[in-house]
This record gives C-alpha cells, structure tokens and sequence, in this order.
C-alpha cells in the first residue's frame, strides 16, 4: 500500500511538473513599441519552452547568445542586420527554432567562422524559411545532432575562396536534414565533414566559388534529387563510405580542372539516376572501390568519366553515354572495373538479331583520350582526321588501354 502511495505521488509530481511548464511557457513579442525593442533583451528574460514573436522592422544587432530551449519566429518582414561585427545568433541549447528571419551583414574574418545562425552542441533545432544575405558562413552546426535546415535562401558576394565562407556548413554531427535550400555565390555552397546517418535533398546550390556540395569524412549519408550547376568544381565526396546519391543533376560546371562529380577514396556507394550534362568532367573517380554507377546520363561533357588510380571492383551498367567529347578516360593497362548494357552514342556497330543489343563489343576508351591526358595541348585536334586514324588504330590492336576494357553488350538504343 505503501509503494503504491510512493507512486502515485511520482506521478502527480510529473503532471504538475508538464501542465505547470504548458501553462507558464510565454510569448514575448518584441517591436519598436513593446516593452522589449530587441531581440537581445528579449533573450536575456527567456526560460525553456518560451517563444519570442519579432515584429516587422529592422534590428541592427549580434552575438545574441542563446542558452534556453526556445523559439524565435516572425510577424512580418524582420531584418538583422549583423552591421558586420560577429556572427548574429549563437545557439548552445537543445529544441530550438529559428524561423523567417532575414538576416544579413555577417562579419568576414580570417581566423575566425562568423557565422548569421550557429549552433553547438545542440540537438532537435530547426533553422527555417529564413533568407541569409551578405554572410560570411550561412548556417554553421558543430557537434550537434537531430537538426533540420529547410527552406532557407543563402547567399554572399564572396570573390575569392580564402575570404570566403560556406551556405552551410556542418562539422561533427548526425542525423541531420538540409533540404530545399537555395544556395550560392558562397565558397562551398553545402559542406559536411565527419557527419553521419544525414541526407541532403531538392538542394539547388549554384555560383559557389569552389564545390557545390564538399562532403568529407562523412559515412552513411543519403544526397538526392539536388541540383548543382555553375560552380567552380561542382561536388567532391571524398574519404567516406557508404554513400547514397540519386536523382542529382550536375549541369554547366565549367573549368579547366573542373568536374561534375569528384570521388575520391569512396567505398561501397550507389550512384545511380543522377544527370551530368555539359561539364568539363562528368565524374572523376580517384581510389574509389565498389560502386555501382546504375541509369546515370552523362550527355554533352567534355569526359563523361575519368578513372585513375586504384579504382576497383567498380560496375557501370544501364548509363546513357550520348553526345561527350570522350566516354572514357582511363590512365592504367589493367581494368577491374565492369562496363555491360550501356548505351554509347559513339557506338558504330549493328545488330543482326535486333535484340537492341550490338552485336560487336564497345571500346569506350580511345586512344587520343590517353594522348590528352599525357598532353593537353593536343586537344586541338580533336575533330581532325589524324584522331580518327589513330583511334581506329588502337581500336584493332589495343597497345596502351586495357584489352579487357569493353562494354560486351551495347544497347542500340538509350535507355528512356
């Protein structure tokens, strides 16, 4: 009887405790004629659950420090303006929501990430619908976890990548969302590094100085149905494993070392359904093992796919090859790789038995690909009878790519 009175007594201690904490929670509204005119005083009298509501107008503040688990929302157009000293919200506390600010003027800095939203250590946040001008990093997340970042617009006048910061950066963290941001003219538009179990999603990152996206350190990670274009080197995954990327599409990065895709040191990945038009380079794979590169289009590139060193164990299957200057660049005599039932708009062959599938095998490396790659400057060549010579050449008696580097079954026609 006694124990039963013990827990009836825990449990009505936990009642008062919930209804007492959904009864006191408060808004405070904060406007030029409130009792509060800023969001910094606004700050100072929080407690958890609390939510402050900022009014239409122009605040001209920074370094707002939040340690309360709180919410910050708008009625009406409401602009910070950061006047370029220091970052503008520091959030160190869990359940916090930041949601349709506009926010601009982040201080630039050498050593150190001034950042308009930053969090650490925090867990179950929201950064949301909120616009990011004039920044030096957009959102910046460290050692924090269970977050989503949505529907923001991130933008800087970033002219040179060391002054320069990223739209979103996100560093020793798990289980986070980024998706239908827009983001660009920043140094990477997305960054993440030693970041796990998070996905990246109906992302449009474009103009950024350097990468699209820059992933590094990070297993585990899903990227989809994002759009990367008109970036300095479009998207570079590098030193991680088990990597999910679907439904991308790499568009218009332009460069003399530039390229839609980089993977380097990437093990066990999917990359499949992804669209890489009009690169210099549609994928670049460097020490990258097992993956499967299935229903990709790679169509108007410069190389649609340059493989160098240590890459094995890699299969290219059901890929649309149409319209690239080279299909294929590939550096070394001996091939662990797998090319079957790709469709190859260079491909000359027929097909007797009209099974949709060429009856001569497909060699999707050239010989004059191998030539520019150990001499650029014969590039110029590349529409002259000498290349056509050459190529056929090689083509009867493969001396400098691997004899087993062949599609054995070429589709007649692209896949829809």
């Amino acid at each position: 009887m006694e124990h039963m009175n013990i827990r009836i007594f825990l449990l009505l201690i936990v009642v008062i405790f919930t209804f007492n904490t959904a009864v006191f929670s408060k808004t405070i509204t904060v406007c030029s004629t409130c009792e509060f005119h800023n969001i910094s005083a606004a700050n100072e009298v929080v407690v958890d659950g609390d939510e402050i509501l900022v009014k239409a107008g122009v605040y001209q503040e920074q370094e707002i420090n939040i340690t309360k688990s709180i919410i910050l929302r708008t009625d009406g157009e409401v602009i910070v303006d950061g006047e370029n000293k220091g970052s503008v919200f520091n959030i160190s506390a869990d359940n916090v929501v930041i949601d349709g600010f506009v926010i601009k003027n982040v201080e630039q800095s050498y050593i150190k990430e001034y950042a308009a939203i930053h969090f650490y250590k925090s867990r179950n946040f929201t950064v949301s619908n909120n616009i990011l001008e004039n920044v030096f990093f957009g959102v910046l997340i460290e050692k924090s976890h269970d977050g989503k970042i949505f529907n923001n617009q991130i933008s800087s006048f970033g002219k040179e990548e060391s002054s320069s910061g990223n739209g979103i950066h996100i560093w020793h963290s798990s289980r986070i969302e980024v998706h239908d941001n827009v983001v660009h003219n920043m140094r990477d538009g997305i960054y993440f590094e030693f970041v796990t179990k998070s996905k990246i999603f109906n992302n449009k990152s474009y103009n950024n100085l350097r990468y699209g996206l820059h992933f590094m350190f990070s297993n585990n990670d899903d990227y989809y149905n994002n759009t990367f274009s008109h970036n300095g080197a479009g998207v570079a995954v590098m030193f991680s494993k088990f990597i999910t990327m679907t439904g991308n599409t790499f568009i218009d990065n332009w460069g003399a070392s530039s390229y839609g895709l980089l993977l380097k040191e990437i093990y066990d990945a999917e990359i499949v359904n992804n669209k890489f038009q009009r690169n210099t380079t549609g994928i670049t794979l460097e020490g990258s093992t097992r993956i499967n590169y299935l229903e990709n289009d790679f169509i108007n590139n410069g190389w649609a796919v340059k493989v160098t060193g240590a890459c094995y164990k890699n299969d290219f299957r059901h890929n649309n090859f149409i319209g690239n200057s080279f299909d294929l660049s590939y550096n070394g005599q001996i091939n662990d790789n797998k090319f079957d039932s790709n469709y190859w708009s260079n491909y000359a062959g027929y097909d007797l038995d009209k099974d949709g599938i060429g009856d001569v095998p497909f060699r999707p490396v050239k010989l004059f690909s191998y030539i520019v790659n150990q001499t650029p400057e014969t590039i110029v060549l590349l529409r002259s009878l000498f290349v056509d010579i050459i190529n056929f050449s090689e083509k009867v008696s493969p001396v400098f790519t691997p004899d087993n580097l062949i599609d054995p079954h070429p589709m007649m026609k692209a896949r829809q």
